[in-house]
């Protein structure tokens, strides 16, 4: 039984998984190309987001697997014979049981090790993407506006960087107006900042006159340096994000470390917390679903009551899960919330799993009175 649910768990994980990343890589594919990276950033990108996309997905598959075993174990008669051989259902949930702990086991590695690995390099990369200035600003054929008084055009980019009949609009000074347009250009990088050094072109500014009409002054050049290090809004260090950090260092968290996240302390003893509480909601997730699919008898119709039975505690689960979440945010006193859905979801896999047991074994209540039995 145990072996039937890692089999399932490892095909709709598959599948979940693959589903949500698609997803969540066209976007991401959508963005990158807009900012002319290259598919190796791309890849990059994707692998760091997928620890994420599998922890928030084992625990919809854990709960499908655990119903998909449960249900084809019994039309095909496996369950009739187990319980047959006295088995109660205690104890055919002990391998439910057994699963659960490997999912949350695997969850947990997720949790507090692979995922704030993954989201550290992550956040380091895209900022180091939005910083890069030639993806960013530079693609050719195209308007492109790097600050609200800057237009930039470039017909072409070679193979080795240069750009080929540049146009840039500055409308930076109140009342002027100055078009640079070059024949050739190309970036340089130096100690201030980069550069942004156009050849044989020409410098139109149009100025503004209190008196009379604007004054348009022109001026050749063999030989220009433009500084752009001005048209990207200067940024100070990265601030590090609460799903980077250790759990440990959550669970206390310092000064320092709200400080550097601009977290509140809630904030950071639930993301420290929370890390625990999803393996255990998994936990009950996974024993709802058996206890949930062990009520009720045989019918003709198959275990629909069961797996909307299971399906409706699942979503009221999740719904639990989000409220908890949400008032565990508030108040250091709140943080204990994280837990209360699992602690619900196995308090009611215990009360089917008993309702189940007593459905099986009915009280003889005839031999208690003394009657004959038929």
């Amino acid at each position: 039984m145990l072996s039937q649910l890692m089999m399932f768990f490892g095909f709709f994980a598959l599948v979940l998984v693959s589903v949500y990343w698609v997803n969540t890589a066209v976007r991401l594919f959508d963005r990158l190309i807009s900012d002319n990276q290259s598919v190796w950033v791309f890849l990059e990108l994707s692998a760091l987001s997928l620890p994420n996309v599998i922890r928030l997905m084992l625990p919809v598959a854990a709960f499908v697997a655990t119903v998909y075993a449960t249900q084809r174990m019994a039309s095909e008669s496996e369950l009739v014979v187990m319980q047959a051989t006295g088995f109660s259902p205690y104890r055919l949930a002990r391998p439910a049981i057994y699963f659960g702990l490997v999912v949350a086991l695997f969850l947990s590695a997720l949790s507090h090790v692979l995922v704030p690995m993954a989201r550290t390099r992550l956040n380091e990369r895209n900022t180091e993407i939005s910083e890069n200035i030639t993806s960013k600003f530079l693609t050719e054929g195209a308007f492109m506006h790097p600050s609200p008084a800057i237009t930039l055009f470039i017909r072409k980019i070679s193979q080795s960087g240069e750009l080929g009949d540049l146009f840039l609009s500055d409308r930076r000074q109140p009342g002027s107006e100055t078009l640079y347009t070059a024949k050739r250009a190309f970036l340089a990088r130096s100690d201030s900042g980069p550069k942004l050094v156009m050849l044989d072109g020409m410098a139109q500014t149009l100025r503004a006159e209190t008196s009379g009409a604007p004054r348009l002054s022109v001026t050749r050049f063999e030989n220009f340096t433009y500084d752009i290090g001005g048209l990207i809004a200067a940024r100070g260090p990265r601030q590090p994000q609460l799903e980077e950090r250790a759990t440990m260092a959550l669970l206390a968290p310092d000064d320092a470390l709200l400080a550097e996240t601009g977290a509140t302390r809630a904030q950071a003893l639930f993301e420290g917390h929370d890390r625990f509480a999803k393996p255990a909601l998994t936990l009950s997730l996974v024993l709802v679903a058996f206890a949930a699919m062990q009520g009720g008898g045989f019918s003709r119709f198959g275990m629909w009551r069961q797996i909307t039975l299971a399906s409706g505690l699942f979503i009221l689960l999740f719904f639990l899960s989000n409220l908890a979440d949400k008032a565990a945010v508030r108040s250091d006193g709140s943080v204990p919330l994280a837990y209360l859905p699992a602690v619900i979801g196995l308090a009611a896999a215990a009360a089917l799993l008993a309702l189940s047991t007593r459905r099986r074994h009915p009280p003889r209540l005839a031999l208690a009175s003394g009657g004959t039995p038929a």
